[in-house]
C-alpha cells in the first residue's frame, strides 16, 4: 500500500548513483506510462531514486518489467528494481564479500605476493562466471598459496582492500531498522572477520585456510563453503528468526551466489557476471550499495550514519 496509490501491489524504483543524481520527472513519467494502473511517482531522493507504484491485473515478471523500463530510458545511466510491495522492507541481509562488499577478490590479492595474481585471477573469473565448478577451482587456487606467510593478510587488508561505496550505510541502516545482517563468503575467514567488523555485520561466514608454522599450507578446511552453503545460510538464518523467505535480501556477483539470490525475497546481482545479472531478481549496474536501501523504500533521512 502507498499513499499515492492505495490499490498498488507492486513498485518500480528508478535508482541512480548518489554522485550522479540525474533522474528527471520525464524518466519517471515515461516509466509510469509503460506500467499497468500506475500511481503518481514518489521521490525518495530527488534525482537519485523515485518510486512508481502500480497494479498489474495478473501475474507479473518483475525482472522482465524492469528490463523494459531500462530499455525505454536508454541510454540513461540508472537502475530499475521492480518488486511486490508486500515484504518490501527486508528483515534479513545476506551479502557476498568479494567484488560486492569490497572491490577486490581477496585470493587474487594474496596471489600477488607469490607472483601469481594473473594466473589465479583467471581461474577466479572463470569460477565466478560459472564456467568451472567453484570448489575444485578454490582448491587449485589455494594450493598456489602454499608457503606464503599468513601475516600477509594484514598487509592485504590495509593496502589493497577497498570497501564498496554505500556498504557500511546499507548494513548499518538495515540493522538500525531491526534487520539481521550476515556476510557469507566463498572467501576466507581471515578476511570476513575484520571486514564484517569494520562494516558492521552481525556475523560472518567463510572458508578457513589451513595455517602451519605461520604459513599457508596450501589447503582449505573441508567442506568448502560454496553455492549450497550460501543457500543454506540464507535459509537457516531466516528460519532461526521465524522470517518469511520473502523478508530476505541477498546480494552477490558470482555464479556461486545464484542459489542464494534466487531463494531470497529479493536477490540482487551487483555489478555482476553476465549470467548472474541475467538470472537474479534485480541487477544494479550504476548505483552504489545504497541502491538496496532505496529499493526497500528508505529515504536518506532514514539512513544510519556510516
Amino acid at each position: 500500500m502507498t499513499a499515492s496509490h492505495p490499490a498498488a501491489t507492486h513498485v518500480a524504483t528508478l535508482i541512480a548513483h548518489p554522485a550522479c543524481p540525474w533522474i528527471e520527472d520525464a524518466h519517471a513519467a515515461r516509466c509510469a506510462a509503460a506500467l499497468p494502473a500506475p500511481g503518481k511517482p514518489s521521490w525518495l531522493d530527488p534525482g537519485v531514486a523515485v518510486d512508481i507504484p502500480f497494479a498489474p491485473a495478473g501475474d507479473l515478471d518483475c525482472r522482465a518489467t524492469a528490463e523494459t523500463l531500462r530499455a525505454i530510458n536508454a541510454p540513461a545511466q540508472f537502475d530499475v528494481v521492480v518488486q511486490p510491495l508486500a515484504h518490501r522492507r527486508k528483515r534479513l541481509l545476506v551479502a557476498d564479500m568479494d567484488s560486492t562488499i569490497i572491490g577486490q577478490e581477496c585470493i587474487d590479492e594474496l596471489a600477488a605476493f607469490v607472483g601469481l595474481k594473473e594466473r589465479v585471477a583467471a581461474i577466479t573469473e572463470r569460477a565466478m562466471r560459472g564456467e568451472i565448478a567453484f570448489e575444485p577451482a578454490l582448491r587449485e587456487r589455494v594450493a598456489l598459496l602454499k608457503g606464503l606467510s599468513a601475516d600477509v593478510v594484514d598487509k592485504v587488508i590495509a593496502e589493497r582492500i577497498t570497501f564498496t561505496s554505500g556498504a557500511a550505510m546499507l548494513v548499518r541502516t538495515m540493522r538500525a531498522h531491526g534487520a539481521y545482517t550476515a556476510l557469507v563468503s566463498g572467501g576466507f575467514t581471515v578476511f570476513t572477520g575484520p571486514i564484517a567488523t569494520t562494516i558492521g555485520f552481525d556475523e560472518n561466514r567463510g572458508n578457513r585456510l589451513i595455517v602451519e608454522a605461520g604459513a599457508f599450507a596450501g589447503r582449505v578446511e573441508e567442506p568448502i563453503l560454496g553455492q549450497q552453503a550460501k543457500l543454506d545460510a540464507l535459509v537457516d538464518l531466516g528460519a532461526a528468526r521465524g522470517l518469511d523467505p520473502r523478508e530476505a535480501l541477498a546480494i552477490g556477483d558470482g555464479a556461486n551466489d545464484l542459489a542464494m539470490l534466487n531463494a531470497a525475497g529479493l536477490g540482487v546481482a551487483y555489478r555482476a557476471k553476465p549470467a548472474v545479472a541475467a538470472a537474479a531478481h534485480a541487477r544494479i549496474e550504476h548505483g552504489d550499495l545504497t541502491a538496496l536501501l532505496y529499493a526497500q523504500g528508505y529515504r536518506p533521512i532514514q539512513f544510519a550514519a556510516a
